[in-house]
C-alpha cells in the first residue's frame, strides 16, 4: 500500500505525541508532594554539616560541589545529614570534569541493622572502603552506580542497583551517564516504598521492585550519600528531596 506524504505526517505526530505522553504519564506517576530538604551546593555553608568518609575532598566553584580525592588516593563517600523517609522523590545535576576514569553511586536508606543511624558512636569508622558499605556487620542500605568507568573495569556504563549488606546484585538494566560525556546531567531517584527507578535527563536507567523476601525486608527510611571511586572529579549541585505524593 503506498503511504502518501499527509499519512506519512500523521503517523509521525502520533509517534512525537505518543513519546510525549508516555514521558507525561511516567512522570505523573511519580509525583512530588512537600519539599524535604533543598541544597543548592554552592558554597561551603552548604555542606557545613555534611559528613566525608575517606580521602574526599569539595571545592566550590562557578555555582557548583566539586569532588575528588586529592592526588587521587582512595576512595571516599559525602554523606548528607538528613534522614528521609522510606518514599521520596530526590533530584540534583552533574557533571564529568574528568573522563579518563571515575564512578558514581548513590547510597540510600542507609540505616543500621537494628535502626540505628549510620553515625552511631558505636559502629567501627568508615574510610571509603567500599566493603564498609556493601558487606557490613553494622548497616543496610540500596545504591546506584550511575555512571560506570571505573579503571578497574573501563567503560562498563551500565547501571547496577544493589542491595545491602550482601552486595546482592538484584538489576543490570540500562546505560547510566555515558562514560565520555561533559554534559551536565540531571538525575532523579524515585523511591516508592518498594519500588526503586531512576533517570538520567529523563531517561530510565532503573527500574525494580523489592520483594522484601529474597533479600530481606524491603529497606525504608535512612541516609543518602554520594560516593566516588578515586579516579573520579564529578561536580553536583541543586540536590533536592521531596516526599512522594502518592495521590
Amino acid at each position: 500500500m503506498k503511504i502518501n506524504m499527509q499519512q506519512k505526517l500523521i503517523f509521525l505526530a502520533v509517534l512525537i505525541l505518543s513519546g510525549i505522553i508516555s514521558v507525561q504519564a511516567q512522570n505523573s506517576v511519580f509525583g512530588k508532594g512537600k519539599l524535604i530538604y533543598e541544597n543548592p551546593l554552592v558554597q561551603k555553608q552548604d555542606v557545613s554539616d555534611w559528613i566525608m568518609e575517606g580521602p574526599g575532598t569539595v571545592e566550590f566553584r562557578d555555582n557548583w560541589m566539586e569532588m575528588y580525592s586529592p592526588d587521587k588516593k582512595y576512595h571516599h563517600v559525602f554523606w548528607c545529614p538528613k534522614e528521609f523517609p522510606g518514599s521520596f522523590v530526590a533530584e540534583w545535576d552533574a557533571q564529568d570534569l574528568d573522563t579518563e576514569a571515575g564512578l558514581c553511586i548513590i547510597f540510600f536508606s542507609a540505616k543500621g541493622k537494628n535502626g540505628e543511624d549510620i553515625f552511631d558512636p558505636s559502629f567501627p569508622k568508615r574510610d571509603g572502603t567500599f566493603d564498609n558499605y556493601t558487606k557490613s556487620k553494622f548497616l543496610n542500605c540500596y545504591h546506584i552506580s550511575y555512571y560506570a568507568n571505573g579503571k578497574d573495569d573501563p567503560g562498563r556504563e551500565i547501571s547496577h542497583l544493589r542491595k545491602n549488606s550482601g552486595f546482592y546484585m538484584v538489576q543490570q538494566k540500562e546505560p547510566g551517564i555515558p562514560v565520555k560525556s561533559t554534559e551536565v546531567h540531571h538525575l532523579r531517584l524515585v523511591k516508592d516504598d518498594a519500588r526503586i527507578v531512576m533517570f538520567v535527563d529523563d531517561r530510565k536507567i532503573i527500574d525494580w521492585t523489592d520483594d522484601g523476601q529474597k533479600y530481606g525486608p524491603v529497606l525504608q527510611s535512612g541516609k543518602m550519600g554520594f560516593r566516588q571511586m578515586k579516579w573520579t572529579h564529578f561536580r553536583y549541585r541543586n540536590f533536592k528531596v521531596w516526599n512522594l505524593n502518592k495521590s
